[in-house]
């Protein structure tokens, strides 16, 4: 089960501040944008005046003749409504996408740069939730949220004034609902926001496993697992849809309860201005023009509903945000920001190296060795002995518990994790291609270099023939994780990214595994190109792959319990001699089931 990181509750203040940074470089456009919706406002605002003129001087007096120029104010007015608020949604629009590319771009890059522990606890589809779903959550609070809190405030000021000119009466009964208003406001506030949080935890959720079941398609359709995934996938939709109901729920009986409440004012203004109107206090087109302005009044009133419930779940996204752009970068955990040279030699000590992924639950203990420049190091042992674990450290994908690795004599966390990355390959067992084209995952490993130095890397890891025959060649696809694609053609060219990266030390993780013998044949010769005058960390389970490595590192429960050659160790009659005696056991009996086959099993 994947654990995630509980998202920490974020206040509206510390909301808007982190937030209103990405404002900052687009403020021409946020102030065109408020200025176009101000404009819409004010030409809306003529209507009721017009409306006014229509009933008193033109209905009322009988003045035929200024039918049409009344008709053409109020026209123009509509027109000029139309146009300004037109031009308000292009600039909204350009102004929104500049901040959520923004805002999307840093959340990215601050996952790229977080340690590899972290995406070991957190699911794809969570994370891929949060750089979609809640930063557009947040951009909206920020484009349309601060151009309808500015417009609306001011909207609800100037009508304010209009109808205070027009009767202070009135408008002091009009006034009465906001304090119904205001309590259910405060109300949905508290009552929404724990709401919204467990909508986004459970989108997040369901995003994950669709994701999962994805990626995982062929192994659900193996298994015959369709109707399980269906009930899993059920059930994860089924509590997102509890979860959203409880928010609806809960704006279902704050909506209509503050247009209600707006009504009364609407209800009061009637009661007394009737009697104003009958008694010649009020004419007939100001009372109505009186009614037009109350409308305008109470409706950015009801979009402070709307906003805040665009706060509320901005919010509730912001917290998940927040949680990523707080936690400490790969970069903070070096202590040094000087490089390695140009030259690396590839001279790689571990001096009394202890990890653990738990604490207290040791993975490596006490794990000291030299490897020299363009040394072969083979490490064998069954899984868990900590193979792979050692290798992860020396890329730095996580820290030592204690002690220190040293590349070059320089102590690998007081150099910048770029510079030390770039001083190593790794082919792992499962390679891993884009989904592009060959030659874009070819050039992953050097993205600028040329064709001939492609070409070469190709034809050095045994794959261009392979290539050529393809219909589109370089240009061909490769589907997801490399699906069109064998594991043998998948691996020869993970092999030639890694030439191209032409780095001085070499990490394989048993690279060969789970391809046929004339493929095999392949890739060790790929290998062999690859390996000559590198450092190579060979991690292997079947011992062929590594009876010719410099040297052998037999690992037992974390630690190194035997190491030589292949010839030292067997002399040795120790742990590696048995499993090479495993080994031969195996090969044996496969020669007699497959005559004409050799079958490898993992020795361990």
């Amino acid at each position: 089960m994947t654990q995630y990181t509980t998202p920490r509750t974020v206040n509206v203040t510390e909301f808007m501040q982190r937030t209103l940074v990405y404002l900052k470089p687009y403020r021409i456009m946020a102030a065109a944008n408020i200025l176009l919706a101000m404009l819409t406002i004010s030409f809306y605002f003529m209507y009721p005046q017009i409306t006014q003129y229509i009933i008193d001087a033109v209905i009322a007096k009988r003045q035929e003749s200024m039918i049409i120029p009344a008709a053409v104010a109020l026209t123009g007015a509509f027109l000029l409504h139309a146009v300004s608020n037109a031009l308000r949604i292009a600039v909204n629009t350009r102004f929104g996408q500049k901040v959520i590319l923004d805002m999307r771009r840093d959340v990215y890059d601050h996952l790229l740069s977080l340690p590899t522990g972290f995406f070991d606890r957190h699911a794809s589809g969570d994370l891929m939730t949060r750089i979609i779903d809640d930063v557009a959550s947040v951009q909206r609070i920020l484009t349309d949220g601060v151009e309808r809190a500015l417009t609306t405030f001011m909207s609800i000021l100037a009508v304010l004034v209009i109808l205070l000119f027009k009767s202070y009466s009135l408008t002091a009964l009009a006034l009465l609902p906001l304090a119904v208003l205001t309590a259910g406001a405060l109300w949905y506030t508290f009552s929404a926001h724990p709401g919204y949080r467990s909508q986004r935890r459970e989108i997040g959720k369901l995003n994950a496993l669709i994701m999962d079941s994805l990626q995982g398609i062929r192994q659900i359709k193996a298994y015959g697992r369709e109707e399980f995934e269906s009930i899993r996938f059920s059930g994860q939709a089924e509590r997102l849809r509890q979860s959203t109901i409880k928010v609806m729920d809960i704006w279902a009986v704050y909506t209509p309860s503050m247009t209600f409440a707006g009504s009364l004012g609407t209800v009061l203004v009637l009661w007394a201005g009737t009697p104003m109107v009958m008694h010649g206090q009020l004419s007939l087109g100001e009372l109505v023009g009186f009614l037009f302005y109350l409308g305008l009044f109470y409706e950015p009133v009801g979009r402070i509903d709307g906003l805040n419930q665009m706060v509320q779940s901005a919010r509730a996204s912001s917290e998940r945000l927040f949680t990523i752009l707080d936690l400490d970068t790969e970069r903070k955990e070096s202590t040094g920001n000087t490089p390695f040279p140009e030259k690396v030699l590839g001279d790689v000590r571990y001096e009394s190296v202890s990890f653990g992924y738990k604490e207290g639950v040791p993975v490596l203990k006490n794990i000291s060795l030299h490897a020299a420049p363009g040394e072969k190091i083979a490490l064998a042992g069954s899984t868990g002995a900590g193979k792979t674990s050692m290798v992860n450290l020396l890329l730095a994908f996580y820290r030592p518990v204690s002690g220190k690795i040293f590349i070059d004599s320089r102590d690998i966390s007081s150099v910048p994790i770029h510079s030390l990355r770039k001083q190593i390959s790794l082919v792992s067992q499962e390679p891993f291609l884009f989904n592009g084209t060959i030659r874009d995952n070819l050039l992953y490993g050097q993205l600028e270099a040329s064709l001939e130095k492609m070409l070469a890397a190709a034809d050095a890891a045994n794959c261009s023939a392979f290539i050529e025959a393809l219909p589109e060649g370089y240009e061909t696809l490769v589907g997801e994780r490399g699906v069109m694609l064998s594991s043998g053609e998948k691996q020869r060219i993970s092999i030639a990214r890694a030439l191209l990266k032409d780095a001085p030390v070499i990490i394989l993780d048993e690279a060969t595994a789970s391809v046929d013998n004339a493929t095999e044949q392949l890739i060790q010769e790929a290998l062999d190109r690859l390996m000559k005058n590198r450092t190579s960390f060979v991690i292997a389970h079947r011992l062929n792959t590594i009876s010719n490595a410099d040297r052998i590192l037999v690992l037992h429960h974390g630690e190194i319990v035997e190491e030589g050659t292949h010839t030292e160790l067997l002399n040795k009659q120790g742990r590696y001699t048995r499993f090479w005696m495993i080994r031969n056991e195996q090969e044996r009996v496969a020669t007699q089931v497959w005559p004409n086959e050799t079958m490898d099993k993992e020795a361990f």
